[in-house]
C-alpha cells in the first residue's frame, strides 16, 4: 500500500506539466481516474514514436492510471464529473484559466458539491495577472522564465534545456501543492484552490542567477559547462573522454591539487575560491593541461578514492545501463496490453515502509470507462452503452 493509497484523484490534464504531477501522485498509491476526451483523449497520444500503435511519449507519463472518456460539454458529461468530485480528494486541470468555468465546473461549483475537495490547476501563466490567458508550451515559458538566457556555450546564442524543465518542474510544483494543500485539510477539513504556473516555477527555478543580478547588476550570461560561482566545478577534456570534476570547496581543491601534482594550492591567487572565480582564466589552462596526462578512467579512480566529485559525460544509451541506475531501480519494464514490453523510468522517490510501485502501464484510451462509472455511480452496462451510443464517453 503506498502512502498516498487512500487519496482518489479526478485528472483532468493533457501533455506534460499535469500528467507529471499526477504521476507523482499515482506512484505513491494515490488512485488517478485520467478523464479524456472520447475518440481523441490526451493530446499527447498523438506524439511519437509508437510501438504498436501506443504513443512512447503518452506512455512515459501517464503509468499507475485509470482512463476515462467523458465529454464535458455534454450535460450527461458534466453530471457524470460532478457525481465522481463528490467521491474523490483532488481534482487537477491545466486548461486555460476560466475554461472550467464555461463550462460550469470551476472550483466555486465543485467546491459546493464537495466542500474537501483540494483543486489544482496547472497553467502556462496562471490564475492571475496580464498574461493569464495566454497560452504556453515549455519552450516559450524556458524563453520568457530566463533559462535559457543562462543556458550554451560562452558567447553563445541562448539554448533550450534539453529536457522540458518548464514543464517538470510546474508538474513537481503542483504535486508539491496539492500534498501541502491535503495535509492542511486534515486539521480545517476544507479543501482548497491551488495555483501553479510554468512561469512563475522557472522564475522560482532560476537558483542564484536572481542574486548574482540584484547583487552586482551584471545580467547574467550563458558561460557553458563552468559554474558562475564555483571553480573548478566543469569538465575537462584527458587522454580518452571529458570528466565533469565538482570541487565545492577549499578543502577539495587541496585534496584535489595535491592528487594531480599541482603545486598551486596555496598560491596566492588560488587559495579560496572566490580568487579562483576571480583568477579563472589563469587556472583554467594549468587544470586543463594536467587533466591531459591520464584518461578519465585514471582520473575517475583517483577522485572517487580521495572523494571528489566526478563523473563521465553519459549519454542516454550509457545512462539507461549505469551500474548505480539500475541498482537503484531507476529503468524498470512494465508490460502494456498493447505495445508490450517497454523500458521506463523509475520512481525517484524512495519510502522505506510504503514504497511507490509502477503498479501498471499506461492506458490503453478508455480502456477503464465501464468499470469506474459501475464501481463509482453503480451504472449498468446498457447504462454505459446508451452513454456511449450518445457520445458522452
Amino acid at each position: 500500500m503506498g502512502a498516498l493509497s487512500d487519496i482518489k484523484v479526478l485528472d483532468l490534464t493533457r501533455v506534460l506539466a499535469g500528467p507529471y504531477a499526477t504521476m507523482v501522485l499515482a506512484d505513491l498509491g494515490a488512485e488517478i481516474i485520467k478523464i479524456e476526451q472520447p475518440g481523441k483523449g490526451d493530446d499527447s497520444r498523438a506524439y511519437g514514436p509508437y510501438k504498436n500503435g501506443e504513443s512512447a511519449y503518452f506512455m512515459s507519463l501517464n503509468r499507475n492510471k485509470e482512463s476515462l472518456t467523458l465529454n464535458l460539454k455534454a450535460p450527461e458529461g458534466k453530471e457524470i464529473l460532478k457525481r465522481l468530485v463528490e467521491k474523490v480528494d483532488v481534482l487537477v486541470e491545466n486548461f486555460r484559466p476560466g475554461t472550467m468555468e464555461k463550462l460550469g465546473l470551476g472550483y466555486d461549483v465543485l467546491k459546493e458539491i464537495n466542500p474537501r475537495l483540494v483543486y489544482a490547476s496547472s497553467t502556462g501563466y496562471g490564475q492571475t495577472g496580464p498574461y493569464s490567458q495566454r497560452p504556453a508550451y515549455d519552450a516559450v515559458v524556458q524563453a520568457m522564465g530566463g533559462i535559457m538566457s543562462i543556458t550554451g556555450q560562452a558567447d553563445g546564442k541562448p539554448t533550450r534545456v534539453g529536457t522540458s524543465v518548464g514543464d517538470i518542474f510546474a508538474g513537481l510544483f503542483c504535486a508539491i501543492g496539492i500534498l501541502s494543500a491535503l495535509h492542511e485539510r486534515e486539521n480545517s477539513g476544507k479543501g482548497q484552490f491551488v495555483d501553479v504556473a510554468m512561469l512563475d516555477c522557472q522564475v522560482a527555478i532560476l537558483e542564484n542567477a536572481i542574486s548574482r543580478y540584484e547583487f552586482t547588476g551584471e545580467i547574467p550570461r550563458p558561460i557553458g559547462n563552468r559554474h558562475p560561482s564555483i571553480v573548478p566545478f566543469e569538465p575537462f577534456d584527458t587522454l580518452t573522454a571529458p570528466i565533469m570534476v565538482a570541487a565545492g570547496n577549499d578543502r577539495l581543491w587541496v585534496t584535489l591539487c595535491d592528487l594531480m601534482g599541482l603545486g598551486i594550492a596555496s598560491d596566492p591567487r588560488f587559495i579560496t575560491n572566490p580568487l579562483r572565480n576571480e583568477n579563472y582564466q589563469a587556472l583554467r589552462p594549468i587544470l586543463a593541461d594536467r587533466f591531459m596526462t591520464k584518461t578519465a578512467e585514471e582520473w575517475q579512480f583517483m577522485f572517487d578514492e580521495a572523494g571528489i566529485p566526478c563523473g563521465p559525460i553519459n549519454t542516454v544509451d550509457k545512462v539507461v545501463k549505469n551500474e548505480q541506475v539500475v541498482a537503484r531501480e531507476m529503468i524498470l519494464e512494465v508490460e502494456h496490453p498493447t505495445a508490450g514490453t517497454t523500458r521506463i523510468p523509475g520512481i525517484p522517490i524512495k519510502l522505506s515502509r510504503t514504497p511507490g510501485e509502477i503498479r501498471m502501464a499506461a492506458p490503453v484510451l478508455g480502456a477503464d470507462t465501464e468499470k469506474l462509472l459501475s464501481q463509482y455511480l453503480g451504472l449498468t452496462s446498457d447504462q454505459v452503452a446508451e452513454l456511449r451510443e450518445k457520445q458522452v464517453i
